[in-house]
């Protein structure tokens, strides 16, 4: 696991500038490669990388890397797992090796099959550059799922940067800071921003299996073509789907599983896994010591709030398969204490509160191990959401009711919303909740199809632009998604959507970061692309069964644990952010949201959110995660000094 960075500019520049420039990008993200540092330019193209050494921890390994031909130059953040089967079939091509690292059968493979054909080939998750010196092109390639990032901007003087993170941008002189001010209100309303975009109009993220090609540095980083999609995989798979009973796709999906958790255990550096004590994670840790001659360790985050501890959990599937556990107790103010770097580790606004104890958990795994093995996936490919059954059943119902039956409906509902809002809530804290519920109820009543009843599900807030002066949302892949016909049901077009957005613009931009914040390296098993791929050919009734979620998931894992270890219901990876507003966090947030404050910079509309945040502190209203994007952007702008 990597950092890389690189520059392409478009006019004369002394080779001592574009070194400096460059070397301060790369150092920008030392974090993800603390181990060693590395350069390479020629003419007008540079390349950096910091190294975490993980695979051939030798001089051999380093990057950016040349191809035996001397033809491509690589700058490579992530891993090929089946690199050892690639390089035998390229020895017996010829091709011989000075190290054992995968970054040079990958360049092998780019000789001996050309880059998009080798590209196919890769079982992993990786972002990388590739300089080809014979054609002066640029390749930028990220992984079919997008558990590596990969961001590329363009300077003010039109010169071509790319980078792991947003930091190593923004570490350019020239870089512009400017607001994306669509991408911004988008992010109040998902607690991410939506790639293609980024926070920054200078900048935008290379989607998930995608590659960009670029035979100029002025070339629109806006034409990437995809080499793989999800959307192709699952439209062929509605009419080819699986035929054999659950017996045998339970047998299949084990087998493949099996050998996506052995790929990701291969590491010259210690290993391990995180382990909440929920379904995926517990799967990857009993496949994993299933596989293991000596105790695997494990790690675990709990919290003293009762609602928000599965570390007990965690506990029990450790002493059933005999793993080396440890785990921590921590209290709110340890919590809280992550917060003031939240706005660092993340450089563009992100607010999926989870983010706290998903970076307590890698400091406390980077204490012990180097790569740590993640669940993430399962709840995407295995409809493990609740909120895919209630979408479905609640635009089932309102369908079949008339429109001015439903608007008359949300209108009683509103006026309920008002009355409860109304109520004294020092008596009756849960009634703000209710009404929060009761608001997004009417709401969704109001939809005029289950693609919007989702995306209001899907919501921090109904209507962020509410809450902004300028501009309205970006269009984003969420829309498309949604809006675009499918041969899906409703309840895949709904995995769909979360699979091609919310998992890597928040769940695995969540891992990246809280991960590599601590130099530690996570790797998601469940996301082979193999197994999603056979995954979305299974029948929807193997993965959600009358009402039981992650069906088929949960039959592979009886295999290695009693069901009583995990059978009960699902708890969110998350902490008492809307108490914590009310209590301990109350005069930080008070202070971000000062009125004057808001009003100076003006993106956000000072008086709307100061009744938010008013009618939160009363108990009015729960707008915890509402209120935390908001805050977060802001807690950002003070931390990056963006500009509108």
């Amino acid at each position: 696991m990597c950092g890389i960075v690189g520059l392409w500019v478009t006019g004369e520049r002394s080779p001592d500038s574009i070194r400096a420039t460059v070397e301060r990008m790369r150092d920008a993200v030392a974090h993800r490669g603390p181990d060693d540092a590395g350069y390479w330019a020629e003419g007008p193209v540079a390349l950096g990388h910091r190294r975490l050494s993980i695979l051939d921890l030798s001089s051999e390994g380093r990057q950016p890397m040349i191809s035996a031909d001397g033809r491509y130059v690589i700058c490579y953040n992530g891993e090929v797992f089946n690199f050892r089967e690639l390089r035998q079939e390229l020895e017996r091509c010829g091709h011989g090796f000075r190290g054992g690292s995968d970054t040079e059968v990958m360049l092998a493979a780019f000789v001996c099959w050309g880059v998009a054909a080798a590209v196919q080939r890769f079982v992993g998750m990786f972002a990388f550059a590739l300089w080809d010196r014979k054609e002066q092109t640029l390749y930028l390639v990220r992984d079919r799922v997008g558990i590596k990032p990969l961001y590329v901007g363009r300077t003010s003087a039109g010169d071509l940067l790319f980078a792991s993170e947003l930091k190593a941008l923004i570490a350019h002189p020239a870089f512009s800071r400017s607001l994306d001010v669509g991408a911004a209100t988008s992010f109040l309303r998902y607690s991410y921003v939506p790639a293609p975009r980024s926070i920054y109009a200078a900048a935008g993220k290379l989607l998930p299996g995608h590659m960009l090609v670029l035979r100029s540095p002025t070339t629109s980083f806006n034409s990437s073509t995809p080499y793989w999609s999800l959307e192709k995989i699952a439209r062929e798979a509605s009419a080819q789907r699986f035929h054999d009973g659950p017996e045998e796709a339970e047998r299949a999906l084990d087998s493949l599983l099996r050998d996506a958790v052995r790929m990701r255990m291969i590491a010259d550096v210690p290993l391990g896994a995180f382990l909440s004590g929920g379904i995926d994670s517990s799967l990857v840790v009993s496949l994993m010591q299933a596989q293991s001659t000596i105790p695997v360790r494990t790690f675990t985050v709990g919290f003293r709030e009762a609602a928000y501890d599965e570390a007990s959990f965690a506990r029990g599937v450790a002493q059933h398969l005999g793993t080396a556990h440890t785990e921590i107790l921590v209290s709110p103010k340890q919590a809280q204490a992550v917060i003031p770097c939240l706005p660092e580790i993340y450089d563009e606004p992100f607010a999926d509160v989870s983010q706290i104890p998903t970076y307590l958990v890698s400091e406390l795994a980077k204490r012990h191990v180097t790569v740590a093995l993640s669940g993430d996936g399962g709840d995407e490919l295995f409809a493990g959401y609740h909120r895919y059954q209630i979408a479905e059943r609640l635009w089932r119902w309102a369908s079949r009711v008339s429109p001015l039956l439903r608007r008359t409906a949300a209108g009683g509902m509103r006026l309920a919303t008002a009355v409860v809002s109304a109520a004294p809530h020092a008596a009756f804290p849960q009634w703000g909740r209710a009404a929060s519920r009761l608001e997004k109820l009417a709401a969704a009543l109001e939809c005029r199809s289950g693609a919007e009843v989702y995306r209001r599900l899907i919501s921090s807030g109904d209507t962020p632009t509410a809450l902004t002066l300028l501009g309205a949302e970006a269009a984003g892949e969420v829309d498309r998604l949604l809006e675009a016909p499918q041969a899906l049901e409703f309840e895949e077009q709904m995995m769909l959507v979360d699979t091609r957005t919310y998992l890597p613009d928040d769940l695995l931009t969540k891992l990246d970061r809280a991960s590599m914040a601590v130099s530690l390296e996570g790797r998601v098993p469940l996301l082979d692309h193999r197994v999603v791929e056979f995954v979305w050919h299974l029948p929807l009734q193997f993965r959600s069964h009358g009402g039981e979620t992650k069906w088929l998931l949960k039959r592979v894992l009886a295999r290695y644990l009693p069901r009583e270890l995990f059978e009960r219901s699902k708890m969110g990876f998350e902490v008492p952010i809307a108490e914590w507003l009310r209590g301990p966090l109350a005069s930080w947030g008070d202070a971000l949201l000062d009125p004057r404050r808001l009003e100076r910079f003006g993106f956000l509309n000072a008086k709307a959110v100061r009744t938010v945040w008013k009618r939160h502190q009363l108990g009015a209203r729960t707008s915890g995660h509402l209120l935390w994007n908001v805050l977060m952007f802001e807690a950002w702008r003070e931390q990056w000094n963006a500009t509108l």
